[in-house]
């Protein structure tokens, strides 16, 4: 039995997607799914993204992206997802598969005379390396792999991260403002359904 077969996450967790009123009005009215996000710094690679359980944080997100003149009116999309076979960031496993796979990774883009990307800042004031071009480089070509091997479209469905952003909380505080778990869904079949939130955050 191969390992990403033993780690189905019996599990499912209600996510948050922050975008415009029209894109959900059209994933609820349409029945559609969300599409995937195929930026190069996207943090854990292509998917479709959500916050766990922090639909103020999905907002925030949404209206960040409207000052950035990507979003018209912000809104909160919820979704009910099965996490399935989850590459689970929080699990040692998986963290030290990553550093394992960045030594083939690395030597592979050597071999070929290609550099090895970078996470990089988004702007001068940023401390977190938003732009996250490394990771994302490396998850996708792991999954790629993985897939291969297993044989079948997706051996790791969703993927899962915790991540501190931000600033400190208070003075002297390793707890950052904007921390949060996001969930990085491969397989749109993971996502049971939307939602409409209706609770005021």
């Amino acid at each position: 039995m191969t390992s990403f077969q033993r780690l189905d996450y019996q599990r499912t967790i209600i996510g948050y997607h922050g975008c415009d009123k029209a894109v959900a009005a059209e994933v609820l009215q349409n029945h559609q799914h969300l599409r995937p996000s195929e930026n190069t710094y996207d943090w854990l690679g292509k998917g479709v993204y959500f916050w766990e359980h922090a639909p103020r944080r999905a907002l925030e997100f949404a209206h960040e992206q409207k000052r950035r003149g990507k979003v018209e009116e912000p809104a909160v999309l919820g979704a009910y997802i099965h996490l399935g076979r989850c590459f689970d960031l929080t699990d040692v496993e998986h963290t030290r598969q990553l550093g394992v796979a960045y030594g083939d990774f690395k030597d592979i883009l050597t071999d070929e005379g290609q550099p090895v990307p970078m996470n990089r800042a988004a702007s001068s004031d940023d401390h977190d390396l938003l732009l996250r071009e490394l990771d994302c480089a490396l998850i996708n070509w792991y999954m790629r792999r993985l897939d291969r091997q297993a044989g079948v479209p997706y051996a790791y469905q969703t993927l899962r991260g915790v991540f501190q952003e931000g600033a400190a909380a208070f003075n002297g505080s390793t707890i950052r403002e904007k921390s949060h778990i996001q969930i990085c869904v491969r397989d749109t079949q993971c996502v049971i359904g939307y939602f409409l939130p209706t609770t005021h955050f």
